[in-house]
């Protein structure tokens, strides 16, 4: 025992001696943990919660541009802009804005369109009563007329070159859906003036269909997801990941000057040198996942941010902290073990840790991946841990529901452990 004390004592001095390691596991994960929280926030503001300004251009003055205006000034994703300094804005200066990159839409509503609308709406509620009735028009003539000057009307939409197009078909459904409204209301209000208005009015006022949005989570005190939900477990797998720099350097250190030989030629088995290294990384990654936590509770509300919630898991987060602390730990022993200079260590080994992040989740969430890369996704170590995260965190689960993830961690540790072990001891039998 007192031995294995000896073993952590020495890599905890290696640690505090060496102040690039230092910075490297704890002050660059807390700087981006901050940052890309607050850049996520903000994006997710701007998509969900902050309203979009667009330019609105009313040619026609008539009750179906205004209605538009109403539905837009309504809706929780637009923001209307009409005029400029008092002066109302023109379709010409609308263009030039949005492919200038001021506004990202402008909508023209075109000269005329509630009055040919009305009009169109209510020959074709006549149609309809005349087949009812069995009445017989007059005017056929007149109609063919009026069906030969009918030209549908167009409401343009001007959109920034920058958008993509993903954003132009949501935009389009959203404003496609308000004027399929508009039009039926007008159906129903031609038909209150025709029919009893009693009857009218309750056809108009019934929906038939509505939606209800409910979050799918198991219990009752789930977590409803956010970016700070997100980025506080993914950016604390992506420092707990890069420990793997500091631990494969000290043990080429240790090679290159003698120091490993000294041990193997002291009474100390090499089980204890690696079980000394083991303790030792796993209190700094489980004091890394801490400050995280530190940082998403007390720090994040300063900095406007909603403040992380454990939601009473914070036993479950810390043992799957610990186990992927574990495997980032045994990643580090195996690149330490094979590599001959800290030249080769450290380029190679935050290359790696970027690659597991970029394939884990942690900077883009695997859903918007392409199918055969989220397939590779699941094959990663870093993906294991954020999705335990994620069950724990967001769907309510138990450390039993995501046992196969923690025990994917436990394996891959031993693997790579026993790995380690066996290159050791092959190149040194030689």
């Amino acid at each position: 025992m007192r031995k294995l004390v000896a073993s952590v004592i020495k890599e905890l001095l290696l640690l505090i001696r060496d102040w690039g390691g230092l910075a490297v596991l704890f002050i660059m994960p807390s700087i981006l943990i901050v940052i890309v929280t607050l850049i996520q926030n903000s994006t997710f503001k701007a998509v969900g919660e902050a309203k979009m300004p667009i330019i609105l251009v009313d040619n026609d003055k008539g009750d179906i541009a205004k209605i538009i205006e109403r539905d837009l000034k309504s809706s929780s994703f637009f923001e209307i802009v009409s005029s400029d300094n008092g002066k109302m804005l023109t379709e010409h200066q609308a263009r030039t804005w949005v492919s200038e990159g001021k506004f990202q839409i402008a909508i023209i509503v075109p000269a005329g369109l509630s009055k040919q609308i009305n009009t169109r709406v209510e020959e074709n509620v006549d149609k309809i009563l005349e087949q009812f009735t069995g009445e017989e028009s007059n005017q056929e003539n007149t109609e063919v007329e009026n069906q030969q000057k009918w030209k549908p009307q167009e409401i343009v939409i001007y959109f920034d070159p920058a958008a993509g197009q993903t954003f132009r078909n949501s935009v389009k459904n959203t404003i496609d859906k308000m004027v399929a409204e508009i039009e039926s209301s007008k159906v129903y209000e031609i038909f209150q003036e025709k029919m009893d208005i009693n009857v009218a009015q309750e056809l108009s006022n019934n929906s038939l269909l509505s939606f209800k949005e409910i979050i799918a989570q198991q219990g009752k005190d789930a977590v409803i997801p956010n970016a700070v939900q997100h980025n506080v477990p993914a950016w604390s797998l992506f420092g707990i990941f890069f420990i793997i720099i500091p631990l494969a350097s000290n043990i080429v250190k240790e090679k290159n000057s003698g120091t490993f030989i000294r041990l193997r030629t002291s009474p100390v088995s090499y089980t204890l040198i690696l079980t000394g290294k083991i303790i030792t990384y796993s209190l700094i990654c489980l004091l890394q996942f801490s400050l995280m936590l530190l940082i998403g509770i007390f720090i994040f509300p300063y900095l406007g941010l909603i403040p992380f919630d454990t939601g009473n898991r914070l036993i479950e987060m810390f043992i799957i902290a610990l186990c992927s602390g574990l495997s980032a730990i045994g990643l580090g022993i195996l690149i330490g073990t094979i590599a001959r200079t800290q030249e080769q260590t450290a380029p190679f080994a935050a290359i790696l840790v970027i690659i597991l992040a970029a394939l884990g989740g942690v900077w883009v969430p695997t859903f918007i991946m392409p199918e055969f890369m989220q397939k590779i996704s699941v094959l990663t170590p870093m993906n294991w841990g954020l999705s335990s995260f994620y069950d724990i965190i967001l769907r309510n689960s138990s450390l039993l529901q995501v046992y196969p993830n923690l025990l994917f961690l436990l394996s891959f540790f031993i693997l790579i452990l026993w790995l380690s072990v066996f290159y050791n001891n092959k190149r040194n039998s030689i």
